[in-house]
Formats: C-alpha cells, sequence, structure tokens
C-alpha cells in the first residue's frame, strides 16, 4: 500500500493561522525569554514576597493612623501590585529588544503587527492578575476581609481590565525606553505615582482638587473604584 503524501505548506506570514500561533507562542516566548523576574528565585520575592509586606504594612499603618478599617488599604494595596507585574512586565519586554539585539529582525518581520504585539500582553495580564489574586487571598486569611459571592463575577471582570491596563501603561514605557539609557526609572515612578494619587492608602476626596483630576484620567483609579 502506498502512503499519500501530504504536503506541508507553510502559513502565510498574513494568514489567520499564522497570526493566531504568533500570537500565542510569540507572546509565551517572549515572556520567558525578556522578562528577566520569570525565573523563580526572582519571581517568588519579588511579585510575591514585596506584595505580602506592602499589604500588611500598609494595612497595620493605616488603620492605626487614621483608625479606619483595615480593609481599605489591604484592598488598595491588593490591587496596586498588579501594576508591578504589568508595568515592569511590559516595559521589559519591548525594552529588552533593544539590548538584547532582536528589535531589528522583529520590525523587518513581515508578520502581523497586531498579533506580534497583542500577544505579549497577555502573559503579563495574567500575571498582575494571579499576584493581586494572591494578594486578596492574603487579605481573607490574615486580614478578615470578606468578599460577597455575588459580586465576584464584577469584581475578576474589574481586576482583569485593570490588569490590562497597567500593561498597556507598561507597553508604552517600554517604546519610550527605546529611546532611553534606563527605562525601568519611569516604570518605577508610575508605579509609585498610582499608590499616591489613585486612592490606593489615601481617599480621593482628602486628595487637593489638582490630584483628583489627575487620579480621574487614570485607568487604574477606576478598576480600584470598581473593585471596591
Amino acid at each position: 500500500m502506498t502512503a499519500i503524501p501530504v504536503s506541508s505548506v507553510p502559513a502565510q506570514p498574513g494568514s489567520l493561522r499564522a497570526s493566531w500561533r504568533i500570537f500565542w507562542n510569540g507572546g509565551r516566548l517572549s515572556y520567558s525569554a525578556l522578562f528577566n523576574w520569570a525565573r523563580p528565585s526572582i519571581y517568588i520575592p519579588t511579585l510575591l514576597g514585596a506584595p505580602t509586606f506592602q499589604i500588611l504594612f500598609f494595612a497595620a499603618l493605616g488603620s492605626y493612623a487614621t483608625g479606619m478599617d483595615p480593609e481599605f488599604f489591604a484592598i488598595g494595596n491588593a490591587v496596586q501590585v498588579c501594576s508591578m507585574a504589568g508595568i515592569y512586565g511590559m516595559t521589559m519586554a519591548v525594552a529588552h529588544e533593544r539590548w538584547f539585539g532582536t528589535l531589528p529582525a522583529l520590525m523587518a518581520s513581515p508578520a502581523n503587527r497586531a498579533a506580534l504585539f497583542g500577544g505579549r500582553f497577555i502573559p503579563f495580564i495574567v500575571n498582575g492578575f494571579l499576584v493581586s489574586a494572591y494578594g486578596f487571598v492574603l487579605c481573607w486569611v490574615f486580614l478578615g476581609v470578606r468578599f460577597d459571592a455575588a459580586t465576584l463575577g464584577v469584581m475578576v471582570l474589574a481586576m482583569i481590565v485593570t490588569a490590562f491596563s497597567c500593561s498597556a501603561i507598561g507597553a508604552v514605557m517600554g517604546g519610550v525606553s527605546l529611546r532611553l539609557r534606563d527605562g525601568l526609572f519611569g516604570a518605577n515612578l508610575l508605579v509609585f505615582l498610582f499608590l499616591l494619587f489613585c486612592g490606593v492608602n489615601i481617599p480621593l476626596e482628602a486628595l487637593p482638587p489638582w490630584m483628583q483630576a489627575v487620579s480621574q484620567v487614570l485607568p487604574f483609579t477606576h478598576g480600584l473604584a470598581a473593585v471596591r
């Protein structure tokens, strides 16, 4: 019996099949290759250890200094830690294309640009969501924060949108960092500005009017309000 040969025709760079493959495989490979914190020795202390101490510290300090319920500070910081994964991660993923010498090949590729860069968002959105989910588990176990089961779906959706917005800001910072010597400086500045402007530890109504105006422009402010 003679086997029927099956021709292997590679997908065209602009085809839907090729774009789908680039979207998923490109995102996965870029995360493992360009995200410096993907190694457990860095990931655990940076994206799990630091949020642990941040949430517990601000919940204790805020409730002691203001007399407010620690739930306000716990939830604010549990949402805020997703910005670390999203902003730092996407900044690294874009900026390291230049440092690792892969940017010319990336720009010369005939692949679909939306699939090429869109796929890079997915790992960092998932990463940011999981880091915040870990923060909410800490709030539930150690700080007695309880969540209404009827609103968990809305809360999860708000967290996904917030993680996406942080990754989008990180992508912008990564693009800016292509012209700078150190792109992580701007990412660091943004992460800590979120703490100050977005109502994480200070109620928005307690901020000066100009800071309230700035906070309303930031997507993170509305994401945090939706989760609360």
